[in-house]
């Protein structure tokens, strides 16, 4: 279970993971020590999974924004859908839902043509693949990886 203390402290790493231990301590009122065991005890339970930078994806060139509905058939179709997109760099968050597609996989390319390739070369020679769905996102007024770090689990 996660204090107080902890939660701020997450809640400034989000905000700026370049943060000194000095400084966070300072912020959260703890010595830089403590931060320090704080943070190794966050990390041992997976609370903390990495740091990480966030970079803007349109530097790189990865102007489209697709999210993808997938629709797979038997569990073995599944199985093999699953270990294939654990290995294409472009599917950046892939999740089992709820409703008339079996997953939601968000993928970032370069265009519409590198979308097309994406679509022949990772999902239709896949077999089990009864259908897809492609939604493109025109701009995203929001796009945050910040969790709310204030909300209790069950309560809000």
């Amino acid at each position: 279970m996660l204090d107080d203390i902890d939660r701020s402290i997450l809640g400034f790493l989000q905000a700026d993971a370049n943060l000194a231990y000095a400084d966070l301590g300072e912020r959260v009122g703890l010595s830089a020590s403590t931060i320090n065991d704080r943070l190794k005890r966050l990390r041992a339970k997976g609370v903390i999974r990495r740091i990480s930078a966030e970079i803007d994806p349109h530097s790189l060139g990865l102007d489209l924004l697709v999210f993808v509905l997938v629709e797979v058939g038997r569990i073995e179709a599944e199985r093999a859908f699953l270990a294939a997109m654990q290995n294409v760099a472009a599917v950046l968050e892939c999740h089992h839902i709820a409703g008339d597609f079996s997953y939601l996989l968000k993928v970032r390319v370069a265009s519409t043509g590198a979308y097309e390739d994406f679509l022949n070369l990772h999902i239709k020679n896949l077999a089990g693949i009864r259908r897809t769905q492609s939604l493109i996102a025109l701009s995203s007024p929001k796009d945050s990886h910040t969790l709310p770090t204030d909300l209790r689990p069950g309560g809000g």
